[in-house]
């Protein structure tokens, strides 16, 4: 934007900005700045106490200051008086290697100069709740296969159709909302964008989400299973590659019509998926959702293997039509930022080395795991996952030693409180996801 912030203040009757980052463990921070002081800001940045968020520094470092991107400026449909910032990180003018919209943009920058860019599109699965989040709010939401059900989806109309009105107001193109497979589930879906786009949006949707929840008397929670007899809520991620205008993974030629460059990237997932998951599945809670025991519905809709297939929902990856690949590992907790890094990360080694992804899985794997040949299997629990994560070459050469260092350092210190505290203490840092 070439205008100024206090302006564009002016033009919309936004009276103040809400600077917002996202921390490591996904959690939105922000400083509420009236509008005659964001220009200010916007140069220097809002300030911070680094310590006091989820991020790897001391009570003893300088401010970090949160600068705000104005191209990310989202007025709030609910509160128009207030815009919406996404930030980064920045500590002594230098920018902070562990800022996870840092470490996007450093590998959006590598894409770039590779001659592509990576559009992707994310299914946000949610739960909307009591306001305690002991219970899902509709008591009458009992249906054992309640995927679809018009009855449960319009008595959560109201809700849901104030924030598919706020996307379509914000210029998302949302197109379809409905009932989860689990009760008390819901997705929505909105058109897919450039990275880091997606990231930001995906970041304020989890926002505006809760917000509108609370508006209604509810409490939404992106937990990936905060019931074990339930399906859990993935966030499952569609990814293609472009040169220009042009989608440089579909080749009608190619086998299911993906080119032999998307082979490449999608065999780069497929090497690092175990690694990604610290990543993708980053909460004590997320290894409840990956090979859970069936669910009420029968499935869980979610991997255990390493494998990937043709328009096959049992699979980690699934290719659904020409030019694009779904990635159905990540869950609810992801961050937005870090899911698209860790996608990026281990696909743009799948170019560089080259990599395939191996033989095509096309049998049912909830019904016939046992024809699984050789396939690598996904990390049990948090501990594991770090330890795949920490001993990457890939990984630190693509994240960067800072980062990978000061996320697994925060990381294990959560495992560290699970197992001192289990349960009680895995639900309460578990639900606000």
């Amino acid at each position: 934007m070439s205008t100024k912030l206090s302006d564009i203040a002016k033009e919309r009757g936004i009276k103040n900005f809400l600077v917002s980052y996202t921390d490591l463990f996904g959690n939105q921070r922000a400083k509420l700045v009236p509008a005659r002081a964001i220009d200010k800001m916007a140069k220097e940045g809002a300030g911070f106490a680094g310590f006091a968020t989820w991020l790897d520094m001391t009570p003893a470092m300088p401010d970090l200051f949160a600068v705000p991107d104005a191209d990310s400026l989202i007025q709030l449909p609910w509160k128009p008086e207030v815009a919406w910032l996404a930030a980064d990180l920045y500590m002594e003018g230098k920018p902070v290697d562990q800022g996870p919209r840092n470490t996007l943009k450093r590998l959006i920058a590598e894409t770039k100069d590779l001659g592509y860019e990576m559009r992707a599109g994310v299914e946000c699965e949610f739960f909307l709740l009591t306001p305690d989040g002991g219970a899902i709010s509709d008591a009458s939401d009992k249906q054992s296969k309640s995927c679809y059900d018009q009855q449960a989806l319009m008595r959560r109309y109201d809700v849901i159709a104030e924030i598919s009105a706020a996307m379509e107001q914000l210029g998302w193109n949302p197109y379809q909302s409905d009932h989860e497979d689990a009760n008390g589930q819901f997705e929505m879906n909105w058109d897919y964008d450039e990275a880091l786009k997606t990231a930001d949006r995906h970041s304020f949707f989890k926002y505006m989400v809760k917000s509108l929840a609370e508006k209604h008397g509810l409490r939404a929670t992106f937990m990936p299973k905060p019931f074990l007899n339930l399906t859990g809520s993935g966030c499952h991620s569609h990814v293609s590659l472009w040169r220009g205008e042009e989608n440089a993974f579909e080749d009608h030629k190619g086998e299911l019509g993906v080119s032999e460059l998307g082979y490449r990237f999608l065999g780069g997932l497929m090497e690092h998926a175990d690694a990604l998951c610290a990543l993708t599945n980053p909460a004590v809670n997320s290894y409840k959702r990956l090979s859970a025991p069936r669910t009420l519905s029968g499935a869980t809709w979610s991997p255990s293997s390493i494998t990937y297939t043709g328009n096959n929902r049992t699979h980690m990856i699934r290719i659904p039509d020409s030019g694009r690949f779904e990635f159905r590992l990540a869950d609810g907790a992801a961050n937005p930022y870090l899911l698209q890094s860790a996608i990026l990360v281990a696909g743009l080694d799948g170019l560089k080395s080259n990599r395939h992804p191996g033989e095509r899985s096309d049998f049912d794997m909830y019904a016939e795991p046992h024809k699984v040949n050789g396939a690598k299997k996904l990390p049990q629990n948090l501990l594991d996952a770090l330890r795949l994560f920490e001993s990457s070459k890939v990984i630190r050469e693509g994240l960067g030693d800072a980062f990978v260092d000061s996320y697994a350092k925060l990381k294990h210190q959560e495992w560290q409180e699970y197992t001192r505290h289990l349960s009680d203490w895995e639900r309460d840092n578990s639900m606000d996801c």
